[in-house]
């Protein structure tokens, strides 16, 4: 059992949409902070049937509650008509909810109420370095952070069956995607583009479709909280800097499996994307849990320097190498950003045992880094 960082107790208000995709532990979570609640789970089929044919029957059973009651319904997407009672049970008899969900996907496209800011929406993470007690790099490295694919030694028939029941419950629901198999091959594809930056021709080429549908199998992507863009940093000061954004599967892991990249080995290139994307993976979701207000970007340009993270604007630069040894050539790019941002905080991430300064570059222990990061010593 993992104890999650996340804050919900202290975050809560009135109401609360909590997004995250399958498998975080959003309903494990629930279940653990508040034993004291009147709890509806959709993906029971009952239930949702049962609310689908008469949402006002939520009204009926919750009316005589007294108010700061609180309700959970996990899986809101699944009944957004829902969402008309929940409003009107807040704002007439003062019950507090919690609407738990993989998508907000569906919610956007019904037009459904988004109860009138009335619900703070948040974001449940994988699994993330503090929360793990006996961490181990290389597993998490291969396997991801979603609890029950990091606490096994081989992940890969749980990663399978994930992607799985993503494609015909998610997917399927979502009535865009005409050929399932087309989707699970732009899935494929999409991996070959995590971490890097993307170019929507060249994906639809090798998927066989438009760039039309790429973008929207992208968009579907980051509805459904399975992937999410990094932007380009754009404040151009010397040189001429790409614009276009880089792709992230929400997981390390589920990038593996779809690339196939099993058994991954220090020293090599699949190792090394792998690690800059659980670095990233454990930025973003530092970001999120703590409210931190700073952009997230890359930085290139078109003579190839390229830095992986620029926190804000340009207040720290970060860049990630799964090296035992620094070398001379990973401080580049740094030096080329801090050439055009002198103020910036330079930190190279590695797999080099000892944190050091050397200049004014901060070489960092990917561990250490973690440490420093959730005791916000980073940003």
């Amino acid at each position: 059992m993992y104890k999650r960082l996340f804050d919900i107790e202290g975050k809560l208000d009135e109401g609360m949409f909590l997004f995250g995709a399958r498998q975080t532990g959003k309903s494990t979570l629930l279940k653990e902070r508040f034993k004291e609640r009147i709890y509806y789970d959709l993906l029971d089929p009952e239930w949702r049937k049962f609310f689908k044919r008469n949402p006002n029957a939520l009204k009926e059973a919750l009316q005589d509650k007294p108010s700061g009651t609180l309700v959970i319904i996990d899986e809101i997407q699944k009944v957004p008509d829902l969402l008309d009672v929940v409003h009107s049970l807040m704002v007439d008899k003062g019950l507090w909810f919690i609407l738990s969900g993989s998508s907000a996907r569906k919610l956007k496209k019904s037009g459904a109420n988004t109860l009138g800011g009335r619900a703070i929406p948040e974001t449940l993470y994988p699994l993330v370095w503090p929360e793990v007690t006996d961490f181990q790099l290389d597993r998490a490295v291969q396997n991801g952070m979603i609890p029950r694919h990091y606490m096994v030694l081989d992940a890969s028939k749980r990663i399978k069956g994930y992607v799985e029941v993503y494609l015909n419950e998610e997917i399927r629901e979502e009535g865009e995607v005409r050929e399932l198999e087309a989707f699970e091959r732009f899935m494929e594809v999409a991996a070959i583009s995590d971490g890097e930056i993307l170019n929507y021709s060249n994906i639809a080429s090798d998927c066989g479709v438009s760039v039309k549908t790429v973008q929207s199998y992208f968009q579907i992507l980051y509805d459904t909280l399975i992937g999410y863009e990094i932007p380009a940093y754009r404040k151009a000061v010397k040189r001429k800097i790409v614009q276009a954004p880089k792709f992230y599967y929400f997981d390390v892991g589920l990038a593996n499996y779809l690339m196939g990249r099993l058994n991954l080995k220090r020293g090599t290139d699949d190792y090394g994307h792998a690690f800059e994307h659980l670095v990233m993976q454990e930025i973003i979701a530092y970001k999120g849990y703590n409210d931190k207000k700073d952009t997230i970007s890359y930085w290139r340009t078109y003579d190839k320097k390229e830095v992986d993270a620029i926190i804000g604007d340009a207040r720290v630069a970060i860049e990630i190498k799964s090296s035992e040894q620094v070398k001379t050539k990973y401080k580049a790019g740094l030096k080329a950003f801090k050439e055009e941002h002198p103020d910036c905080r330079l930190i190279l991430v590695s797999l080099e045992p000892i944190t050091r300064k050397s200049e004014d570059i901060e070489m960092v222990y990917v561990l250490d880094f973690f440490r420093m990061l959730w005791n916000g010593e980073i940003f």
